[in-house]
């Protein structure tokens, strides 16, 4: 049997459907498992067990629908059995047709399940890992068990003094305001005599995190990893390193998934849905202050800046990373 699944487009919900992939190792133990993914993303892809290989997909060479058709239909000799396309889009359910798969299960959503031999609904008011594991509870008709979020990642530091920090976003609602950031950071440098802290990022959060570093009493016990680092060795870090405080964003799943602590600020998004899937070593914190919370919107309409991000409480977050951090 040899199975084609389409990943997700943001890496918070590639990490999130390692469960997926997980579980259709278990019901197809002898499949070939292949997956599509985001170029960008294909590196943090390497790392998840159990796919055999891995198609890199990108809208700059594969414009529009006729693009996604075309890149579709590349795949049509290798004659796959099962199309798993977890974006509920109609652009990947043309993917997911233009390959010919014979079966093509997807969500019903877009417009796109004249596309898909089976279109399932999408659960609502769920965590994202249980809305791809009911896309094969659906197709198969029986119970899947939702197994932890993982990816394989080798320890590439071992300092149990390294804080990691991640206050990017690629919505503006989650990323934490300037002003907050730099308070935070002086704050935690003060608390934590002995711990040198690393701000990562992407090469476009890297002004942001230079204007971070500008307001920060102590820089030389900063490390600046924005734009330093592929997705592999980010999960090295983070494997390797203390713990990790960061909004809420895909590199928050990454550390869940490799084991390291996780403190996550929430504002905008939801918890209810897109929290790190593993409890173990995770706090979440929200200021819970305003009636407007959670907005689920990538902009903020009411105050212009995410002051659902303002209001929260430094002591908590002091609180919460002292469990991981050594004291003076």
């Amino acid at each position: 049997m040899k199975i084609l699944i389409r990943l997700p487009n943001w890496l918070g919900d590639v990490v999130m459907s390692t469960s997926f992939v997980t579980a259709v190792r278990q019901l197809y133990p002898d499949a070939q498992v292949d997956a599509i993914v985001k170029k960008e993303l294909q590196g943090v892809v390497s790392l998840i067990p159990g796919i055999n290989n891995i198609y890199p997909f990108a809208k700059q060479e594969y414009k529009g629908l006729q693009g996604v058709y075309r890149f579709g239909k590349s795949f049509k000799d290798q004659h796959y059995d099962i199309y798993f396309n977890l974006p509920p889009s109609l652009s990947s359910a043309v993917m997911a047709f233009a390959t010919s798969a014979r079966h093509r299960v997807g969500f019903n959503s877009e417009g796109g399940f004249f596309m898909l031999t089976k279109a399932c609904r999408r659960p609502k008011n769920t965590h994202r890992v249980r809305e791809y594991i009911a896309l094969l509870e659906q197709y198969t008709r029986q119970p899947v068990p939702s197994e932890p979020a993982k990816v394989a990642a080798h320890p590439l530091v071992n300092d149990t003094k390294l804080l990691l920090v991640n206050f990017n976003s690629e919505a503006i609602s989650r990323r934490m305001p300037v002003d907050k950031g730099i308070t935070l950071l002086n704050l935690l440098l003060s608390n934590f005599d002995n711990i040198t802290i690393g701000l990562i990022g992407s090469p476009k959060d890297a002004c942001y995190v230079d204007t971070l570093i500008a307001g920060i009493n102590n820089s030389e016990r900063i490390v600046n990893y924005a734009g330093q680092t592929s997705l592999p060795s980010l999960a090295g870090i983070m494997a390797g390193s203390a713990a990790l405080l960061t909004v809420d964003s895909g590199p928050a799943h990454l550390a869940n998934s490799v084991g390291q602590p996780v403190v996550v600020l929430f504002g905008a998004g939801n918890e209810n849905n897109t929290e790190p899937f593993n409890l173990d070593n995770l706090t979440v914190i929200r200021a819970n202050q305003l009636s407007c919370e959670p907005c689920v919107r990538n902009t903020c309409k009411l105050y212009g800046i995410p002051k659902c991000m303002q209001l929260l409480n430094e002591n908590k977050i002091i609180e919460a990373l002292s469990k991981y951090l050594p004291h003076a």
